[in-house]
């Protein structure tokens, strides 16, 4: 059957979304016929879990509400839907209860599982377009923020590996949403304006869309990055790309990695010596770190990163 390539974001902005979305969806029907799977890989959003129901599809893969809209639909009795009611996916206790069904924890698996594609994918080769942004993008992108404080490494640890880097004769480059929304939603606070003021350090953020950026990372030499949008994006172009995470050797600290960190040969993570397992015990629902002084991050020193870009030299 030929493939029908349509979007529409609910994700638009104004007070007329919903309208506009519900018009998108009458459109989709006229050209298209009716629905008759919704997969929901985003099924603890309510937004999401309204919207498949709009869809009036004859199954339903993931979260939804009722076609009544009055309650959520039950996950089931089938383990490939019913591992959504489990609390702790990171956990290696995970892999035990779903013994015979999920070989890791890895979200890109589970997600397979959830849409019964997982006889026909490889769920570690991850195929994501790119297109060159309209600059010349540096040897080294970093991105230093993220939606949960927890995950974020001091600045100042930043500045002295883009110092170290500018000193080999390296651009960097600082990647991700305008600094308006950096500050926002994304925990940057004044820290950037001070690491662009105080290195030698490109300002990218905001100039990409996501496939430019994915174009950007393609491009550059190697991509650092917390426990990130970006870091996703820069492991499955296939550029090396180092994850600055608060996680000792064995898994356990700020970032649920075995769940997020990509699986592919070109993505490194550091591993913090100090260990903490409050964020594990919170379900990674804490914004902030719990422990004062941050040392799970504050334990990850310049020197590891800086090792792992001299690697990259080689």
């Amino acid at each position: 059957l030929p493939e029908v390539d349509w979007r529409a974001s609910w994700d638009a902005t104004g007070a007329n979304a919903a309208l506009l979305l519900q018009q998108f969806l009458f459109e989709r029907r006229q050209r298209h016929g009716e629905v008759d799977l919704a997969v929901n890989l985003d099924g603890f959003n309510p937004v999401t879990c309204t919207l498949v129901p709009w869809l009036s599809p004859l199954f339903v893969a993931g979260g939804s509400l009722r076609s009544n809209l009055r309650g959520p639909l039950p996950w089931g009795a089938n383990p490939r839907q019913s591992f959504l009611a489990d609390s702790d996916w990171d956990s290696r206790s995970f892999l035990d209860r779903y013994d015979g069904l999920f070989t890791s924890n890895y979200i890109a698996e589970l997600f397979c599982h959830l849409a019964f594609v997982s006889d026909y994918v490889d769920f570690r080769q991850i195929m994501l377009p790119s297109v060159l942004p309209p600059f010349e993008v540096p040897d080294l992108l970093i991105h230093c923020t993220t939606a949960r404080a927890a995950k974020i490494w001091p600045f100042d640890r930043w500045a002295k590996v883009v110092r170290t880097v500018a000193n080999w004769g390296w651009r960097v480059g600082l990647v991700g949403s305008p600094p308006s929304a950096q500050k926002e939603a994304y925990n940057s606070g004044e820290g950037e304006e001070w690491l662009l003021a105080s290195t030698p350090l490109q300002d990218l953020r905001g100039r990409t869309s996501l496939i430019e950026l994915a174009g950007a990372c393609r491009k550059a030499r190697a991509v650092v990055s917390v426990d990130a949008g970006p870091l996703h994006i820069a492991a499955a172009v296939g550029t090396p790309t180092f994850a600055v995470v608060g996680n000792d050797i064995n898994g356990v600290g700020a970032s649920p990695v075995r769940l997020w960190l990509p699986r592919v040969s070109s993505c490194s993570r550091s591993q913090s010596t100090y260990t903490c397992d409050r964020c594990s015990l919170e379900r990674f629902r804490n914004d902030d770190c719990l422990i004062d002084g941050h040392p799970c991050m504050a334990a990850i020193e310049p020197s590891v990163v800086i090792d792992w870009l001299k690697i990259q030299l080689a």
